[in-house]
């Protein structure tokens, strides 16, 4: 996949009552949608109808009473995502799942299952978990530190990967006149013993048609960026503007071609948060009513999020963003350090910084030929390879499927129809080969 044949990629977030502070007011949004299947079969299909790449299910171990309405009360993402799986054909199925609290055997087995019961379709969104709250939830009383954590996810993804590769893809000829179930030459254990894990192996289950489940990462410390050159394939960006998503991508591309990979087989793929109306003026003004609406309160308790849930409501709000210094940014550290580097870089009250970082400003406002215009902008000039589209308003997101992307689709910049019937060929990502089939074809040579 050169630059001459990229191709725009779009998935979509599928976040129930919403993730911000009054989406679930929004009277098109049942109070229930965040648990209710039905919803996430009709939002499911209305995306691959608009033949969007996936559907993305976020997750997070760790609740308080402040956290987002769709975080309180919600589906356990493989579950949910199996019975999506049911109810389509071709979108791509991705979740969010820890390494920090789980173990790579249960990851390797669900992920799999997933990715055969969808037929190819699965994608795993790596994390390390931001906050330390999680912890107590898993028998710990302290969280990983930062940077363990991102030691323990890279073994644990290549335990999981290698996990996956138990069976070469012809291990099974199930042959009922001889009586061979198993090419028994064809299974193989893993036999891994690491700083973090000890996993035997086999996997008790064959691989997809698209090999492996597609790895997302959405880490941003310089830690996470490693990670991410080393076994992402597509990344969830944290990128507000135009200037800061073509810093990122040139970043990511450099780091994984410096480890010997292919940078365009790892995509850059930022948030976009899209408001449509009849007219540019008609946008503006309902995302002006919408950021007028918000409660400053709950704003900082989002702000307070980035610092394992900091409160930062004990501070004046209009004097100058307070001294973090003692606090710990074992949490979401690389978004953490920014909010610090800007407030201290332009003096930024407490106000400033929390209307900065939590009002999700949309640079995506305006009738359906200008946001359309202004995607085509940032993927021509390379800030991104996609966009991971949060759904917000429902009527929002009928526009943006209905009204932007038959505009994408006419300038050729976005499918008009499936070609593929994998994620990862949706992606244009490569199938993996089984590592010991490659193994045995070399050893023949």
């Amino acid at each position: 996949m050169t630059d001459a044949h990229r191709h725009l990629h779009i998935g979509a977030i599928l976040n129930g009552v919403g993730m911000s502070q009054n989406e679930w007011l929004n009277p098109e949004i049942p109070g229930n949608a965040s648990v209710d299947i039905n919803w996430y079969i009709e939002r499911a299909r209305a995306a691959e109808a608009a033949k969007l790449d996936f559907v993305f299910i976020v997750d997070s171990p760790y609740i308080t009473p402040d956290t987002a309405p769709h975080f309180l009360n919600r589906l356990e993402p493989l579950t949910l995502l199996s019975a999506l799986a049911v109810s389509t054909t071709h979108i791509g199925l991705a979740a969010t799942l820890t390494t920090s609290y789980w173990e790579p055997y249960n990851v390797a087995r669900q992920f799999a299952s997933l990715d055969l019961i969808s037929k190819g379709r699965a994608g795993w969104n790596v994390v390390t978990t931001g906050l330390e709250g999680a912890a107590r939830n898993y028998g710990r009383e302290e969280h990983f530190d930062h940077a363990v954590r991102y030691r323990r996810a890279r073994e644990f993804v290549g335990v999981v990967q290698g996990l996956w590769d138990s069976y070469e893809d012809d291990a099974f000829p199930r042959d009922k006149t001889r009586g061979i179930f198993l090419d028994k030459t064809k299974q193989h254990a893993l036999n891994h013993r690491g700083e973090f894990f000890s996993v035997a192996g086999p996997l008790n289950i064959e691989r997809s048609r698209q090999g492996q489940p597609v790895i997302f990462q959405a880490g941003d410390s310089h830690e996470g960026r490693d990670l991410a050159a080393e076994i992402a394939e597509a990344t969830f960006v944290a990128a507000g503007d135009f200037e800061a998503a073509i810093s990122y991508r040139l970043d990511l591309r450099e780091r994984v071609a410096a480890r010997g990979r292919n940078p365009d087989h790892v995509l850059a793929m930022p948030g976009l948060n899209v408001v449509v109306d009849e007219t540019d003026e008609a946008a503006q003004a309902r995302e002006a009513a919408r950021i007028g609406k918000l409660d400053f309160a709950k704003s900082l308790v989002e702000l307070g999020r980035l610092f394992n849930y900091h409160d930062f409501r004990t501070y004046d709000p209009d004097g100058p963003f307070p001294n973090v210094s003692t606090l710990s940014l074992n949490s979401y550290k690389g978004m953490a350090e920014r909010v610090v580097k800007a407030a201290r870089a332009e003096k930024l009250t407490l106000r400033q910084t929390a209307e900065r970082f939590t009002t999700r400003r949309s640079t995506f406002v305006g009738a359906a030929q200008t946001v359309a215009t202004e995607i085509e902008r940032w993927f021509e000039a390379g800030a991104i390879d996609g966009f991971i589209l949060h759904s917000g308003s429902p009527d929002d997101f009928r526009r943006f499927t209905q009204e932007v992307v038959p505009i994408l689709q006419s300038r050729g910049l976005f499918r008009t129809n499936y070609a593929h019937a994998t994620l990862r060929g949706h992606l244009g990502l490569p199938v993996p080969g089984n590592r010991h089939a490659g193994a045995q074809a070399l050893a023949a040579e």
